[in-house]
């Protein structure tokens, strides 16, 4: 006589729940919302980096500055919403500046 575990502990068994469903679309938008964060940033730290110390004016630039770390900011938080808790290798990939690091999680007075 052989004995069969009970279908809910038998490995491999991917059954299509409701709630299997939901966790794979709720993923999905949390890569997606990543990926988007990551071009925010992207773009950020590009417009910082193109910016001719020589021409550009101080507060040009620390208004990018302070763009710059919002965009940051928002990113680390929704890599910690992805589980991703260390942002050492985020800050390697996007080549992001110690002074932007510097200026994460400071809330300005508004103007």
């Amino acid at each position: 006589m052989t004995v069969r575990p009970p279908q809910s502990l038998a490995p491999g068994s991917s059954r299509d729940t409701g709630l299997n469903l939901l966790e794979y679309e709720l993923m999905s938008e949390r890569a997606d919302a990543l990926g988007r964060h990551g071009l925010k940033v992207e773009k950020a730290i590009a417009a910082l980096q193109a910016l001719d110390d020589g021409a550009a004016t101080s507060d040009h630039r620390e208004r990018l500055l302070d763009e710059a770390a919002d965009v940051v900011w928002a990113f680390f938080i929704q890599r910690e919403i992805c589980g991703l808790r260390s942002n050492s290798d985020a800050v390697r990939r996007y080549c992001i500046p110690g002074e932007v690091i510097a200026r994460l999680g400071i809330v300005r007075p508004k103007a």
